[in-house]
């Protein structure tokens, strides 16, 4: 027998030793009761959705709710040099495209990450969707007189995106544990490079069936809205902790400073930042400037040339994106699967894994730009390697944070280590990569050959920057197994009494 929290009893559900009521809640089974009436129409509705509020089904919409996170983001990058040649700026201007909007995602998501660790989560993650995608569909309205508007839009977008990036990644972690939480995060970060090689297909295609790159930015919208309210239908609020063995034993919610002092604290999880910040800049300068390097390389071997149409070609866009969802695919996966391996002969697996994976990427990375002059085939082959490389530690990095930081404060950490990667990677990647490249062309004469060279210069930057972050994991391996150990024996933070003071500090 089920049992609706106002006393009425549905029909056609099994008998069972525990009764589920609206907010979610379990408690013993009840017996039979002559003073139970059948329920309304819109109980059964409200039963049958709560049957539906799975963990799997819970982690299954919001992986579609971060493809659709990231297709809008590089669905602008998808139509790039349209975009360029629509509004007439030079490479540090289209460059700026990215850089506002990672920037105001970034100041964003400590924000949302205060309010995940504090409110109800699925509410927050509906109404940021709900924002980016009407804001998005607007954007594709803005005359080319205006294009400090058009960018202006992409920070508003920014913002809206941000809330679902710093809070989706705690709901996984509280409906799963060990094993488990590291597969369902495997598959909700695989729709990072997943999401982004879909927006480059997405861009071009929606492009080059409506004649016009505006349309690129009118499909996207419209899926977000679904997204949202599939999240508000299915998607449960589970208790903060509730999956883990600590999580009986945390009853009281920090204080926001001790949080942050915890955090500072904690090695593990300041270096596994600062190694994301290495992966945010190379994979923000990717995403935005390679398809139009392969396009510039492809006019000097004069295979292509240079687009002086009101559409241009996005081959290289499409198969970019096609690239990167595979390589995505296959990157998150082989880490899933070479962590849970590797753990059974270290328990340093899942920092050592991503040093490895970091530093074998950056040699694919360096060889690109070697060959990109000569063949453009074997420019798509490193890149293919290098790329899969680098999302091995997507899934891993999480997972990291996941293992040593207290469930209660996740949600401030995802969003503070969003914030660092972002300050530090992809918020000014693109728009240093684009002001290279033009100091570059102003230093010689502007032909086809130098501005390909000079792009290219500019990007040499991203390999070193992906060795560092190879360094930052391989600190992190050091403190990985005490902080591990600090979380799982957490106590809250305790209050001490000084000669006339009080204060709060984290207890380790």
């Amino acid at each position: 027998m089920c049992v609706e929290s106002d006393g009425c009893e549905i029909e056609g559900c099994s008998s069972s030793d525990e009764v589920r009521t609206l907010s979610g809640s379990m408690s013993p089974g009840l017996k039979s009761n002559p003073d139970l009436h059948p329920c309304k129409p819109g109980q059964k509705f409200r039963a049958a959705l709560l049957r539906c509020r799975s963990p799997a089904a819970a982690a299954g919409i919001l992986s579609f709710g971060n493809v659709l996170n990231y297709m809008d983001r590089y669905t602008v990058a998808g139509v790039l040099l349209d975009i360029q040649r629509h509004y007439e700026v030079s490479d540090s201007g289209i460059g700026l495209l990215q850089t506002v909007f990672i920037c105001s995602f970034m100041v964003a998501a400590p924000i949302f990450g205060y309010l995940g660790d504090r409110f109800n989560r699925k509410v927050i993650l509906s109404c940021g969707i709900f924002f980016w995608s009407i804001v998005t569909l607007l954007s594709s309205f803005i005359s080319k007189e205006y294009y400090w508007l058009f960018v202006l839009s992409r920070g508003l977008v920014g913002i809206g995106e941000s809330s679902y990036s710093s809070i989706s990644p705690t709901i996984i972690g509280d409906l799963f544990t060990n094993n488990s939480r590291t597969m369902m995060l495997s598959v909700f970060y695989l729709a990072i490079p997943l999401g982004s090689g879909l927006g480059y297909i997405l861009g071009a295609s929606a492009k080059v069936a409506a004649g016009d790159w505006h349309w690129a930015l009118r499909v996207s919208p419209l899926l977000g809205i679904t997204a949202g309210t599939l999240i508000l239908l299915f998607v449960p609020e589970p208790k903060r902790g509730s999956a883990d063995q600590m999580g009986g034993r945390i009853k009281t919610r920090t204080s926001w400073v001790c949080d942050m002092k915890a955090l500072a604290k904690n090695r593990s999880y300041v270096f596994s930042s600062l190694a994301s910040a290495a992966v945010s800049f190379a994979t923000g300068a990717f995403g935005m400037w390679i398809p139009l390097y392969l396009a510039r390389a492809q006019v000097v071997q004069k295979t292509a040339e240079a687009c002086t149409k009101e559409i241009c070609n996005s081959t290289d866009s499409m198969i970019f994106g096609a690239i990167t969802c595979v390589t995505g695919l296959l990157g998150v996966l082989i880490g899933a699967v070479t962590t849970r391996l590797c753990r059974q002969k270290t328990e340093r697996a899942d920092p050592l894994v991503c040093a490895v994976s970091m530093l074998g990427s950056a040699i694919f990375i360096c060889l690109i730009f070697v060959v990109a002059k000569k063949s453009i085939v074997g420019a798509y082959v490193c890149i293919f390697i290098g790329e899969t490389l680098l999302f091995l530690n997507w899934a891993i990095t999480a997972d990291i944070l996941m293992f040593v930081v207290i469930p209660t404060r996740r949600a401030t950490a995802v969003a503070f280590q969003s914030f660092t990667s972002h300050l530090l990677g992809d918020a000014g990647s693109p728009y240093l990569i684009g002001l290279i490249s033009d100091a570059l062309q102003q230093s010689y004469a502007t032909s086809a050959l130098w501005r390909f060279l000079s792009l290219g210069y500019a990007l040499m930057l991203c390999p070193f920057i992906i060795v560092l972050g190879g360094m930052f994991f391989l600190a992190t391996a050091l403190f990985f197994l005490d902080d591990r150990e600090k979380a799982e024996k957490h106590q809250p933070c305790k209050t001490q009494k000084g000669p006339g003071v009080l204060s709060k500090v984290p207890v380790s």
